[in-house]
């Protein structure tokens, strides 16, 4: 089954990198500078930061669904981040070597199914999780932090 993978929108986050400590504190962001590669997982760009970046740390809510599996945890993105990350039928490098649990859910929020997976065998978790009756999409998060990576959707069927 074809997949879309995608990152958050640059446009949502862009904006939180004007402002000052103070300012990012009252909203509950956290300012820091990536030390180590890999370690700093930025949701929009869907790769690595690179040490020396700034990056944001931010609660996001990444399930809004109005149900018991509404969820939200923390995040980084990248002040560097240019373009928001999306690809067909391909992982982001912020997905590789990486044990990810998938989790698939119902158009109104409901968890149908959930896997862990890495490396050569993501691919296909992911397909059998869309494939999971009613699955409307598929959320990815690192297995071990529990951050959330990216959102996963049932591609059209390339014509």
């Amino acid at each position: 089954m074809p997949f879309t993978i995608s990152g958050l929108p640059v446009e949502d986050f862009r904006p939180l990198f004007d402002l000052d400590t103070e300012a990012l504190a009252a909203r509950g962001i956290l300012r820091r500078v990536a030390t180590a590669k890999p370690g700093f997982p930025c949701r929009i760009g869907l790769r690595d930061a690179e040490p020396g970046e700034t990056i944001l740390l931010l609660n996001y809510e990444h399930q809004p669904a109005d149900t018991p599996y509404r969820s939200a945890y923390a995040i980084y993105v990248s002040q560097s981040a240019s373009e928001t990350w999306s690809g067909r039928d391909t992982l982001p490098s912020a997905m590789r070597g990486r044990p990810i649990a998938l989790r698939a859910f119902s158009a109104d929020g409901l968890l149908l199914s959930a896997e862990v997976a890495m490396g050569d065998g993501l691919e296909t978790a992911i397909t059998r999780q869309l494939a999971t009756a009613g699955a409307a999409y598929v959320h990815a998060h690192n297995a071990g932090h529990g951050c959330f990576v990216a959102r996963i959707d049932p591609a059209p069927s390339a014509a």
